[in-house]
This record gives structure tokens, C-alpha cells and sequence, in this order.
């Protein structure tokens, strides 16, 4: 396959290119694009290196195959048709295309088969927040329909890209040293902080990201769950967590859930609060799957079921859901 990525240099982007190398994704030809700033870079990535070409309206990307594009919603609106005019399937890691009727939303482990049908061959790689949450709620609506899920996240810096990962490294130093603190990529200083602000406000008092959340499960599980989330920013580095209330619309009993979970494509069960496991972001940072624990019943709900989830945001969150996307079509796109 002939692959681009747009955005080469980002967090994404540099997690798309060790996810293409560690899977062994088959390349013939790979072209890497950025921006004035970013152009002249060079990659390495099996042992050659790659330049970045600037991103321009031009015919660069004839002859590609799969385009992985993150470089935010304002780039993959305005090079979108340069990008599939010669054919290319457009596999997109911003918010621009997410709720478009005629855009398919995928997450491999719950609705692969939505990517065969893509009118304009681009496909939408969902929310970070989102994408962790159907892998696990898919494993539940096997067993029974979901009705209404509420959900707390715990974001880590991560989610803001690596300027903010950055910046709150050197927030932690600047403390330490007693010196200023930087504060450009978050509302406030993250550090020894939590921040129930992620994106900007709405109309109904939530957050896009958390309109994100009730919208994007709805397109991607065909479901009429109802989803009310709150999104917080955290300061831990990398992955992130989340507290789940399902309501069922029959009783799911916690061994149910459990085994469920430990079956489901894409999701790992740390679940023995007597031993003291389950998921933390510290220790799950660089890992693949979806891992769930604290697996309990809602005590005042009789078909109300709690767990608490992590995962790594670049890349189940991002880069490898894209691959994910991108190696499914190989085998099935025909």
C-alpha cells in the first residue's frame, strides 16, 4: 500500500508512524506532509528516512492508497478533496467529519462493516473518550441493550497534544524551582490540578467534548443510548480513564460482565481490588487495549452496572483505532 500521513510531526502522527512499523503494516511507498513549520523534517521509520513535504493544494497525493490525516479539523476540511480526488481512502483524526451522514465513524471491535460504505472515501476516526467507551460498552450490549450511560472522564495531558504534555512537565519543574508557570495550552495550571473544561462550552452547559461523547456512540453502536458525560482534564501524562454507569434494560449480574469483558476483541479485565489491581494510566501508557476493572452493581439501581476503564490515548485513542481502520479494509475491502 502507498500511505500518507498528514501531520507527521504531531503526537498522533509520530504514534502513527511506530504503530505502522510495530504491526508490520504492508508499505510500498510512504509520504509524510506538515506544515511551513514542520516541512524539512526527516523521520525515520524501517530504517530509512522520510522527509516532510509541506501540505499544499496540489496532486501530491496521487498514487496514495490510505491517508492518515491529523492536523486538525480546519487542515482536513480544506485539503479533504486533495486528498481522495485520485482515490485515496481518507481515514481522518479530527472532529470534522464525525457526525456527516455520509461519513462513516468506526471503531474496529464495534462497527468495522460501516467503513465499506463511504460515499465521500473518507472515514472519521472518533473522540479519544469516546473510542475507549464503546470497546467496553460493546461487550455489554451483547448482553443486553444499554439505555443510559454516565460517564466521568479523567483526561491526561496527552489529549492536547505534545506542547501540552510538555507543558505540564515544565509546570511540575517551574513549581519546583519557584519560578513563573506557563500556562498556554489549558485554561489553568494542570499541575496538582483537575480541570472540568475540556473544549468550550455550550448552549446546554456541557462541553463539545461531552456532546462528542452522547453523539459519537450513538452513530457508532446504531443505538438510542442516551449519554451524559463530564470531561476533566487531570494531570497525569498519557492515557486516560473513565468511571462508567450503564443502565441495562435487563439485570446484569457481575460475573455476567466480567466474563463478557474478558471475551471482548480489544479489552483486557484487571479486575482483584483484594490485590490491588486494576487500571491505571501510570502503568497501561503505550499499551494497546481497553482495560477495565473495578467492575461492581449499581446499588441503587438494579440494572445499573459501574467499571472503570483506561487507555491510552495516542493510540487506541488516535493512531492505532486509525491503523485498526486501515488494516480491516486491506482484508475486506474488496
Amino acid at each position: 500500500m502507498n500511505i500518507a500521513i498528514v501531520g507527521a510531526s504531531g503526537a498522533v502522527g509520530q504514534e502513527l508512524l511506530a504503530v505502522l512499523e510495530q504491526r508490520q503494516f504492508p508499505i510500498s511507498e510512504l509520504k509524510l506532509f506538515g506544515s511551513e513549520r514542520s516541512a524539512g523534517k526527516t523521520y525515520a521509520f524501517k530504517g530509512r528516512k522520510y522527509e516532510v513535504q509541506l501540505l499544499q493544494h496540489d496532486d501530491a497525493f496521487k498514487g496514495v492508497d490510505i491517508a492518515f490525516v491529523s492536523a486538525g479539523a480546519g487542515v482536513s476540511r480544506a485539503y479533504a478533496e486533495d486528498i481522495t480526488r485520485y482515490g485515496a481512502v481518507m481515514i481522518d483524526n479530527s472532529s470534522a467529519f464525525r457526525l456527516d451522514e455520509d461519513v462513516p465513524l468506526v471503531v474496529p471491535e464495534v462497527n468495522a462493516a460501516d467503513a465499506l460504505v463511504r460515499p465521500r472515501n473518507i472515514i472519521a476516526n472518533p473522540n479519544c473518550t469516546t473510542i475507549q467507551m464503546v470497546v467496553a460498552l460493546q461487550a455489554i450490549e451483547r448482553l443486553s441493550h444499554i439505555k443510559r450511560v454516565h460517564v466521568s472522564t479523567y483526561q491526561a495531558a496527552s489529549g492536547a497534544g505534545a506542547q501540552a504534555m510538555k507543558e505540564l512537565e515544565d509546570q511540575y519543574r517551574q513549581i519546583q524551582n519557584g519560578e513563573e508557570v506557563t500556562v498556554n495550552k489549558f485554561a489553568y495550571q494542570l499541575a496538582y490540578n483537575v480541570i472540568p473544561h475540556i473544549d468550550v462550552f455550550t448552549d446546554n452547559g456541557y462541553t463539545k467534548e461531552e456532546m462528542k461523547m452522547h453523539n459519537e456512540t450513538r452513530k457508532i453502536m446504531h443505538s438510542d443510548v442516551k449519554v451524559s458525560a463530564t470531561c476533566v482534564r487531570v494531570p497525569s501524562l498519557r492515557a486516560h480513564s473513565e468511571s462508567v454507569w450503564v443502565e441495562t434494560e435487563r439485570p446484569i449480574s457481575v460475573q455476567e460482565a466480567k466474563e463478557a469483558f474478558s471475551k471482548a476483541q480489544g479489552c483486557v479485565l484487571m479486575d482483584d481490588p483484594e490485590n490491588k489491581i486494576y487500571p491505571m494510566p501510570l502503568f497501561l501508557s503505550g499499551k494497546d487495549e481497553v482495560f477495565i476493572g473495578r467492575v461492581r452493581k449499581d446499588i441503587t439501581d438494579e440494572n445499573g452496572l459501574s467499571f472503570w476503564c483506561v487507555s491510552d490515548q495516542i493510540r487506541k485513542g488516535a493512531a492505532l483505532n486509525a491503523v485498526q481502520i486501515a488494516e480491516w479494509l486491506l482484508t475486506n475491502d474488496q
